[in-house]
């Protein structure tokens, strides 16, 4: 904690621990699914073969250093990072999850900020909310809490729902092709002034981009 390398230290820590010690483990299928961000590791097993036990014993017996915590599976349900996964006879579905402390604050939309700040944080929502395959019904449930959120925030409702509608239309569009993003050109300036600006403006009908 504290120095700027410590986190790539421990991802190569754990990385090796995954590659020397865990590897043998999954590669005889006992565990059938594995994976990690940062220290949140999910893992599906055959109950057949091992038991969650067994697993928690063998991972916390690698290294006095590591203590590994197991949260199970309860009614169909786990949580993983912000999601919620359901799992079916057949299928498995997902759902948005927030954290029982979570207070959903967001930068009050009267506070003295630009407005691309205090609208991140719904930027961020609604791209989840509209990418992620949830049922219509978790779609507008979710909906419903975006909204709920940006009014206790005060930010008005309307702005909320037309940044919905921008990030719907672009998700829309064609995407661009490998070939036409290579064609495009970039300068770059270095220096800012005013004369940046104009520079940038002379340009803004072309295909030359300007950053």
């Amino acid at each position: 904690m504290g120095s700027p390398i410590s986190g790539f230290i421990a991802e190569i820590f754990l990385q090796h621990i995954e590659t020397t010690q865990l590897k043998q483990v999954i590669d005889t299928n006992n565990i059938v699914f594995y994976i990690r961000y940062v220290d949140d590791i999910l893992i599906i097993y055959d109950t057949e073969k091992v038991s969650p036990e067994a697993i928690n014993d063998h991972i916390n017996s690698i290294h006095p250093a590591l203590k590994f915590t197991p949260t199970h599976e309860h009614n169909n349900r786990i949580n993983f990072l912000d999601l919620t996964i359901i799992r079916h006879p057949s299928k498995i579905e997902i759902d948005i999850y927030r954290k029982p402390t979570t207070t959903d604050t967001t930068i009050n939309y009267t506070s003295n900020h630009p407005t691309e700040h205090k609208m991140a944080a719904y930027r961020y929502m609604v791209n989840r909310m509209l990418t992620l395959p949830l049922t219509t019904e978790r779609k507008n449930n979710e909906w419903q809490t975006i909204l709920r959120i940006a009014n206790n925030n005060q930010h008005p409702l309307h702005l909320i729902t037309r940044l919905k509608t921008r990030i719907q239309k672009k998700q829309q569009e064609p995407k661009t092709t490998e070939k036409e993003e290579k064609s495009t050109k970039w300068a770059t300036f270095t220096h800012h002034s005013s004369k940046v600006r104009t520079i940038t403006n002379l340009f803004k009908d072309t295909d030359i981009k300007i950053a």
